[in-house]
């Protein structure tokens, strides 16, 4: 599954909640080179993005997801789509 995929499935599944989700992106603004939100924090899914209150988020950038402590999705930062 896609990250998009993966983050649908949390937002729409009745057994589901986006908010217990944890996601890492690449950022290079950060010190680190990537930033951990929480689920709670997506406001939009879109076909090539996600959206926060403070940034719109191209998907190919999530290297990882969590979801109540379980990763459910993981690549290596460099290894694009």
């Amino acid at each position: 599954m896609t990250p998009r995929e993966i983050l649908n499935e949390l937002k729409w599944r009745d057994d589901r909640d986006l908010a217990k989700a944890k996601v890492w992106y690449e950022h290079r603004g950060a010190e680190s080179g990537y930033v951990v939100i929480s689920g709670a924090e997506i406001t939009e899914l879109e076909r090539g993005y996600f959206t926060t209150i403070q940034a719109r988020i191209p998907i190919y950038k999530i290297f990882r997801i969590e979801y109540e402590g379980e990763i459910i999705f993981e690549r290596h930062p460099e290894e694009n789509p």
